[in-house]
């Protein structure tokens, strides 16, 4: 069994996630983390859909440590393969549909003979019983057996409630029916007389079918909620065509994509699945990255690019080198932050633990104490006897028990969708209290790739030749084709958009400064000031306050030199993503003041501002690394909770400071780790989506709290009052449960 290895703080530490079996309510959440918790330097994280629980536990404590704890507690558990989690037990809905059936078909006849004095014939009271007996048996049965095992361990759950309830109702029952076998030897409106029997067969028969339809719909509903993260992780190839050296020639080979291994190579055609994560060493192609990003335009990939596993390749054959397999692929690491997030808990439903695990014993003295006061204030057994089952079915929490997990395992599922990795429950609450949203401009705002703006024809010197700006563009772009520099390759790429460039030769270059070769028998000389001085080349005054207008407005400019004179210059800036306008308006509404954070320059910086609509009050230009945890920190100093986006190395330290981190899916590992959300893809306007979907995640969480509470606070003493029919109670309990989930299933149909 594997295991994920994580750092604890004081020791080293695992994440184990088991699949817990048996579990029912609230009650049974609260006491396996309980349980679990005792153990030494153990954290548990029980979820109630998922039948799961994530562990962080120390080297010292075993898996089947952890199992017997869980086993002893009176439920069964196996610890869960890290590559597929959320993988518990499909069989649920099926199993109970067939307990479901039998109840239904046998309660309707019980209810109608019960109920319907004109059905009713000599002796039908035997007839209900046989009826009643296999449904309060074998229908109820997980409600007996769990009962039972919480017994043992002096322990109560909601299906104690339950069990008691609907044995109290059938055995009270039962025995008005041995004791005084006559009691319903006349049937249809003659037995209707003063002394008509007090059977409660069909209540036993109708609260286990309501309870079961109830458990039924929430089993199916509970799967469909959790179809999001298992559609993730079968997201990836299941065959990988892998280059094999045959008898001295390079040639294909099928092999199943889970026993790739780092730098094996691959071969993906048009329309296939990119078997792992890898770098692409030949060929030329756009990959569909949607399925992991949510966007819909593909990527261009040359070689030299990265690739991710699962994402698919639309047009031309590329090779792929392998660099990361199995449960380090992006894909697998998706999986497991889902998995993690839904099986957490929010600082909220910390309230409703809480109260479950007094809930059930304070549920059975209050029928017990509603029992002895109606039959002491009455003198009536029946209405005693009702009102105490009423309330014993009517409390059952399991609405409080699923209010948490099934918004959280809808809302991360359909992030996951969407690209949007939510990496705690802890988070949805922190989206709701940011106010400030520091966004990095390079990356995150923008492209990150520079593009050319503008090229420049300065007039010659007296005696020396004058060059066109197309000239100018055309050389230059020659000899900056020979650099690998980002600034040197927009150049070359811009140029080329022209026509095919020349050949340089003699070419020489600097790190940070600049590039020189032969072109066409010029002598051209593209970089800095000081690459150009290093050469003995000087602009003009006029061409020097030129370059400086250039770069006060915002833009990056290269000196072109041709023959040791300066030819012009061309100047580039960092492109604005498509939708950063639209997201930071997106912002604004959600109630956040965006703030521009770069190691640009102002000029840069108000330029990038200008065209989102930034206040320019609110950019911070020329910011260190350092200097960007500093300026979180002030803004938090100054009384805002502020969220950070960003993708680089150089964020990571700001997006841990921050309140909330949110990383760029496009950026490094360090700054997606140091982050709270992560958006797969590069647009902007998944920031926002993101943090929308938090926030109603959140929203749908405290709404289902609410209801469950409010349903419990007012049922309880409405059936203490005798207000209420215990098969009433029965559905209404079912129907709690049912609203609570259908209301988190509404999750599904976000950022339709």
């Amino acid at each position: 069994m594997t295991t994920q290895q994580i750092p604890g703080t004081g020791q080293e530490q695992r994440v184990v996630e088991l699949a817990i079996q048996g579990m029912t309510c609230a009650s049974c959440v609260s006491r396996v983390e309980r349980k679990l918790g005792k153990l030494d330097g153990v954290e548990a994280s029980v979820n109630l859909p998922l039948e799961s629980a994530v562990v962080r536990v120390p080297a010292s404590v075993s898996d089947q440590d952890l199992i017997d704890t869980v086993v002893a507690t009176g439920y069964g558990a196996h610890v869960v393969h890290p590559d597929h989690p959320g993988d518990t037990h499909d069989h649920t809905p099926s199993l109970l549909g067939a307990r479901l059936a039998l109840a239904a078909v046998l309660s309707v006849p019980v209810l109608l003979i019960s109920m319907v004095p004109g059905l009713q014939f000599p002796d039908w009271g035997w007839v209900v019983f046989a009826l009643a007996l296999p449904v309060v048996t074998w229908s109820a049965w997980p409600f007996h057996r769990a009962a039972a095992v919480n017994a043992r361990h002096l322990s109560s759950t909601m299906d104690t409630l339950v069990s008691i309830g609907v044995t109290a109702a059938f055995l009270f029952s039962a025995w008005q029916l041995f004791s005084d076998p006559a009691l319903t030897k006349h049937g249809g409106v003659e037995g209707m007389t003063m002394d008509a029997p007090s059977l409660y067969f069909e209540v036993a028969a109708v609260v286990v079918t309501f309870l079961l339809l109830g458990r039924f719909l929430e089993a199916s509903a509970k799967r469909r909620a959790g179809n999001a993260l298992k559609s993730l992780l079968s997201l990836g190839a299941k065959e990988a065509r892998v280059l094999r050296t045959v008898d001295g020639r390079r040639t294909e080979v099928t092999i199943p994509a889970d026993t790739l291994i780092p730098g094996d190579e691959f071969v993906v055609r048009p329309g296939e699945k990119i078997a792992t994560d890898g770098i692409v060493t030949d060929g030329h192609s756009a990959v569909d990255t949607a399925l992991l990003t949510g966007e819909s335009i593909p990527v261009e990939v040359t070689p030299g690019d990265a690739v991710t596993g699962a994402t698919i390749n639309t047009s031309g054959r590329l090779v792929v080198r392998a660099t990361r397999v199995g449960s380090d692929t992006v894909l697998s690491s998706m999986g497991r932050l889902v998995s993690q997030a839904q099986s957490g808990k929010a600082r909220i439903a910390r309230l409703a633990d809480r109260i479950s695990a007094v809930f059930v014993p304070v549920v059975l003295v209050l029928a017990v104490l509603t029992f002895v006061l109606w039959l002491v204030l009455t003198g009536d057994l029946d209405a005693a006897f009702t009102a105490s089952v009423t309330v014993l079915v009517i409390a059952c929490p399991c609405a409080l028990g699923l209010a948490t997990p099934t918004a959280l395992l809808t809302g991360t599922g359909r992030g996951a969708q969407l690209g949007i990795l939510i990496r705690g429950p802890q988070v949805l609450e922190d989206t709701r209290t940011v106010d400030t949203i520091v966004l990095d401009k390079t990356g995150t705002v923008t492209t990150g790739v520079m593009a050319v703006g503008d090229v420049v024809a300065l007039a010659g010197t007296p005696g020396a030749p004058a060059f066109s700006a197309a000239e100018v563009l055309r050389l230059a772009g020659a000899v900056e084709a020979a650099s690998e520099h980002p600034i040197a390759r927009a150049i070359a790429q811009h140029a080329e958009g022209f026509g095919p460039l020349p050949e340089v030769r003699g070419f020489s270059s600097a790190p940070g400064g600049g590039v020189r070769g032969d072109v066409d028998g010029v002598t051209v000389t593209a970089g800095q000031a000081g690459w150009l001085e290093h050469h003995g080349i000087r602009p003009t005054d006029a061409g020097a306050a030129a370059f400086g207008a250039a770069q006060e407005a915002g833009t990056t400019a290269v000196w072109v030199a041709l023959d040791d004179t300066v030819a012009g210059f061309i100047t580039l800036s960092d492109t604005v993503k498509d939708g950063s306008a639209t997201a930071v308006e997106r912002l604004r509404r959600l109630g956040l003041r965006p703030v521009l954070l770069t190691g640009d320059n102002r000029a840069v910086a108000l330029r990038v501002a200008e065209s989102v609509g930034i206040d320019a009050a609110d950019v911070r230009a020329g910011v260190t690394p350092a200097g960007k945890v500093e300026a979180i920190r002030d803004l938090q100093a100054a009384g805002a909770t502020v969220a950070m986006a960003g993708d680089g190395v150089n964020d990571a330290a700001a997006l841990a400071q921050a309140d909330l981190g949110i990383a760029m899916g496009s950026g490094t590992d360090v700054a997606i780790e140091a982050a709270d959300l992560t958006v797969m893809g590069n647009s902007l306007e998944q920031v926002a989506q993101a943090i929308e979907l938090s926030r109603r995640t959140l929203g749908t969480i405290k709404g289902n709290l609410f209801w469950a509470f409010f349903y419990n606070a007012v049922g309880i003493p409405v059936a203490a009052f005798g207000l209420l029919n215990p098969m009433l109670a029965g559905a209404a309990m079912a129907a709690s449960s049912v609203l609570v989930v259908a209301n988190s299933l509404r999750l599904r149909g976000f950022g339709r």
